[in-house]
């Protein structure tokens, strides 16, 4: 886990040099029905901070009254730089016509635009070095997967008290880079803590697929969930999301020598 650990490092740095598209459709459902469905384009682009990430399309559409309405900006009161970029704690009213569509932004921006390099959130999966050390690891075995020799490794945190993720990572024999990991809650939210909040995240649980570049860096090629979210007891949506990461360019500079090139005089008009 230790060469996984700095070949994570090392491509999380490289993947700063890349401007990418990512695309994602994310819903919020009352049994079989959609009540709102935003479906995404953003463009992620490397700053001095992280990332960058604007908006390029957004198709949306919420059910009011029995009835879709499409709409193709965020809401009027989910300001794009202030949540998606800043991560400020925004709550959202539970109960009205836009409760779905503040819980899909919310969501979306707190799941995936977090400054991160990958286009999702760093914190989901525990395999570079910083993340590692609260993780106790276990090798159970060599599969196949995706066309490649992978070792099967199970995680869970070290403290057993710990609301962190346990899973398991699918790990290239060769390249020692992760090609699946898939997470879920270490531990149930203990019912005190559900009874005082009136919220429950049964099922909430993570999958996210990597793929190498042609110049060898890995990076995060899907990414996945679906849970339950309960609250105030009478709230109950089933949350699905789905993002691809595509269309990558690496970002890079020119320069050309010029030879025999006559300076020029300031002081001539």
């Amino acid at each position: 886990m230790a060469r996984v650990a700095a070949n994570q490092d090392r491509a999380e740095a490289e993947r700063a040099h890349y401007v990418y598209v990512q695309h994602s459709t994310m819903s919020s459902r009352k049994g079989k029905t959609i009540q709102c469905e935003e479906i995404t384009d953003y463009r992620i682009t490397p700053s001095d901070n992280g990332v960058h990430d604007e908006l390029v399309k957004l198709d949306g559409r919420l059910r009011v009254n029995g009835n879709y309405v499409t709409y193709h900006t965020l809401a009027p009161d989910s300001d794009s730089s202030k949540v998606e970029n800043e991560k400020d704690s925004v709550s959202v009213t539970i109960g009205g016509d836009s409760a779905d569509r503040d819980m899909v932004e919310h969501m979306r921006a707190n799941l995936m635009h977090d400054k991160s390099k990958d286009g999702l959130n760093t914190k989901l999966f525990p395999l570079t070095s910083k993340e590692q050390a609260d993780y106790a690891f276990q090798l159970t075995g060599q599969e196949r997967m995706n066309g490649r020799d992978v070792y099967h490794i199970t995680f869970r945190p070290k403290d057993k008290d710990d609301f962190g993720w346990k899973g398991e990572a699918y790990v290239d024999t060769e390249a020692f880079e992760p090609v699946m990991v898939t997470t879920g809650m270490a531990r149930k939210i203990p019912f005190a803590v559900r009874t005082f909040l009136g919220t429950n995240l049964p099922g909430l649980g993570f999958t996210v697929i990597y793929a190498p570049q042609p110049d060898g860096v890995w990076f995060p090629a899907s990414f996945s969930t679906e849970f339950k979210i309960h609250v105030l007891y009478f709230f109950r949506r089933d949350i699905l999301m789905n993002a691809q990461n595509r269309e990558f360019e690496k970002t890079h500079s020119t320069s050309r020598m010029l030879d025999d090139v006559t300076p020029v005089d300031p002081a001539k008009p």
